[in-house]
């Protein structure tokens, strides 16, 4: 154990946070979806986001909770366990889902962020994502 008060941190930029957000529509538009992206920094704190013209407006919401849920548990929102998702939706106001399209925004191990994509069906939303993340250089799950 030790004595620290602080410790240091690395933290997303408003930058890479749009980089990420023109390779997921870059994406989005290469493989003909309209979408809503959102990022968000490692405290669900919005740093970026966008809708698409024709994406659907109640998306902003579900993109906006997998970002936050993907940062929040630190792994993809699929891997969110499912018996626990009716909780975790009541205890968070509806925040937290593990509704496929969130990742988290992962960098020499330490999540950053979260990535989520709303407006496509599930693997597309997913491989939307994963373009903003290889666009940072980033992993979509932390270290073993």
């Amino acid at each position: 154990m030790t004595d620290a008060v602080t410790r240091p941190s690395l933290k997303l930029t408003h930058a890479a946070a749009l980089k990420a957000l023109a390779a997921a529509v870059a994406k989005a538009e290469e493989i003909g979806w309209h979408v809503n992206v959102v990022i968000v920094d490692e405290g669900g704190n919005l740093l970026a986001a966008v809708r698409m013209d024709d994406a659907k407006f109640l998306s902003v919401t579900t993109a906006t909770h997998k970002a936050m849920s993907a940062a929040s548990h630190r792994r993809p929102t699929t891997e969110i366990d499912a018996e626990l998702a009716t909780s975790l939706a009541l205890a968070s106001n509806g925040r937290l889902t593990n509704m496929a399209g969130g990742l988290p925004i992962v960098i020499d191990g330490v999540c950053v962020g979260g990535i989520g994509i709303g407006s496509a069906p599930d693997d597309e939303d997913v491989e939307i994502a994963r373009a903003g993340l290889a666009a940072l250089g980033a992993a979509e799950r932390m270290p073993a």
